[in-house]
């Protein structure tokens, strides 16, 4: 345990083995963020459209990459687990053939792996996990929309979630809390978002007519 714990911190793997660590971080922190009903996600931007291009070099730059369009954190947590696996393999091989590779320079060539590798695993990630928020329309489109608790129930606390389809059908799962004036909303009422602040939502309890025919999501 000792020699892989030595073998883990040495110099030559140092940036590898932290972009690990921060996976563990990150994930801890996001599941602790959800049980007391926030989100790491949501405190970084997730309504960030990815999809369209921005006056940011940035975020232009992690659109490419991105080329799914996944949640910020995702996307995040991919380009460290590739960094990592990249960098630790490079090392391995270095080592077999002549040696290891100074620091910098393995990092470099993680790096240059990562990308191609982050952008086909956002691609296939991005068919098969539901969105929070749509990147075909804008969260404005939702607000009016009625919805299902499917997490909750909702009141002035913390969050729960929404199921909420847009005008195409494609039905998004948002965070929202129950307007100043409403009872609480349990898990299964059918609401209407009215406001919205980030990539939160405002909701009240849906009046009949607005209810759909067909059965809600939790039956």
């Amino acid at each position: 345990m000792s020699a892989l714990l030595e073998h883990v911190m040495s110099p030559e793997v140092r940036p590898f083995a932290i972009a690990a660590a921060m996976i563990l971080i990150v994930g801890s922190i996001e599941v602790v963020s959800m049980l007391v009903g926030a989100s790491l996600s949501e405190m970084l931007g997730t309504n960030i459209d990815f999809g369209h291009p921005s006056d940011n070099g940035v975020i232009n730059a992690i659109s490419w990459i991105n080329v799914g369009g996944v949640p910020l954190l995702i996307f995040l947590l991919l380009l460290l687990g590739a960094f990592s696996i990249s960098g630790f393999l490079i090392q391995d091989i270095a080592r077999m053939v002549a040696g290891p590779l100074p620091a910098t320079l393995a990092s470099v060539g993680a790096v240059a792996v990562s990308i191609p590798l982050v952008r086909a695993a956002s691609r296939g990630i991005a068919r098969v996990i539901p969105k929070d928020e749509s990147y075909a329309v804008g969260l404005g489109d939702l607000v009016g929309r009625v919805g299902e608790v499917v997490i909750g129930p909702l009141d002035q606390g913390p969050p729960g979630r929404v199921s909420v389809a847009d005008i195409h059908g494609n039905r998004h799962f948002v965070w929202a809390v129950a307007a100043p004036s409403s009872l609480p909303l349990p898990q299964g009422t059918m609401v209407l978002p009215v406001d919205r602040a980030g990539t939160r939502f405002v909701a009240v309890k849906a009046d009949d007519e607005l209810k759909p025919s067909k059965p809600p999501l939790s039956s």
